[in-house]
């Protein structure tokens, strides 16, 4: 198995859970349980692959991801009360899924032949992002991508790496340039409490 392919999986269970997760906190059904984790992790790539027009999402043409986010819903269920002590371990594991899955979407837009950087930044980013989005929307909370934390970001430099070094050295060598970059830059930003400027409110008189 490649490496990607390790890293997508291990990326997989950290959105699945975040999902699940979040799922619990809202005091949700088992159904929602699960639903929340399946979107979580698979909700990019089918919102990528509805924008290239693919006959059929690749989480649906290869249903073990879902099965995937099902079992690791299931994990989350049945030991929901040590999740407080895993949680620094699922944000590293959650920073993998998104360098693995922003790669992924990159290199999904040069393969269907959409070369264009600001094409290619933005399914990678969708796919690294949109099922959190996605998350949080059903939960009706403010998108995390949107809020301080250097997210979405580390998503976009790592695009954008992706595409410089494609037109040097191929994909093979952009994939994984684009998978070490993303992960850098969130681990950076988690350890040394990086955030965005946000603007400051302004008060009426």
């Amino acid at each position: 198995m490649a490496f990607i392919s390790i890293v997508e999986i291990i990326g997989t269970i950290a959105f699945a859970m975040s999902g699940a997760l979040t799922a619990i906190e809202k005091e949700l059904d088992y159904y929602g349980i699960a639903i929340f984790a399946v979107t979580t992790s698979v909700g990019g790539g089918i919102v990528r692959d509805l924008l290239i027009d693919r006959p059929l999402p690749a989480s649906l043409e290869n249903p073990v991801y879902a099965l995937i986010s099902l079992l690791s819903a299931g994990f989350v269920i049945l030991f929901y009360r040590h999740f407080n002590k895993l949680a620094k371990m699922l944000q590293y594991f959650d920073a993998i899924g998104l360098g693995a899955f922003t790669a992924i979407g990159a290199e999904v837009a040069v393969r269907t032949g959409f070369q264009q950087w600001y094409v290619v930044v933005t399914l990678a980013v969708l796919t690294g992002t949109g099922g959190g989005l996605i998350r949080d929307v059903f939960a009706r909370e403010i998108p995390y991508v949107f809020r301080k934390e250097v997210y979405a970001m580390a998503s976009i430099f790592g695009a954008i790496l992706y595409i410089v070094v494609f037109k040097l050295a191929g994909s093979q060598v952009a994939l994984y340039s684009c998978f070490l970059a993303t992960v850098l830059i969130r681990v950076y930003c988690m350890e040394k409490d990086v955030h965005l400027l946000r603007v400051g409110k302004v008060t009426l008189q």
